[in-house]
C-alpha cells in the first residue's frame, strides 16, 4: 500500500510540474502572439493555435504523467529497494 500511494504521489507531482511548465510557456507565447501575431502567428488562425494549445495540453498531461510514474518507481526503487541513501545518512549524522 505504501508504495502505490508513493507512486501515486510522484504521478501528482509530475501532473502539477506539467502544470507549471505548460502555464508558463502558454503564458510566454500569448504575449508574443497578441504583440505581434502576424510575426509569431506563422501564418494560422487563432483556430489553429486553440487546436494546438489542445494537442499539447494532452501531450504535456501525457508526459507529467509518465514522467511522474517513472520517476516514483525509479525513486521507489534507489530508496526502499536498494536503500543507496543509508551510507550517506549514516556518514553525515
Amino acid at each position: 500500500m505504501k508504495k502505490t500511494i508513493y507512486i501515486i504521489s510522484f504521478t501528482l507531482l509530475g501532473i502539477l510540474a506539467q502544470l507549471l511548465i505548460h502555464a508558463l510557456l502558454e503564458m510566454w507565447y500569448i504575449e508574443l502572439l497578441i504583440g505581434d501575431f502576424a510575426r509569431y502567428g506563422f501564418g494560422l488562425s487563432w483556430n489553429a493555435w486553440f487546436l494546438i494549445h489542445h494537442i499539447v495540453t494532452g501531450v504535456l498531461f501525457a508526459g507529467g504523467s509518465i514522467g511522474g510514474y517513472f520517476s516514483g518507481r525509479y525513486w521507489w526503487r534507489i530508496i526502499y529497494t536498494e536503500k543507496r541513501y543509508e551510507k550517506y545518512r549514516n556518514t553525515h549524522q
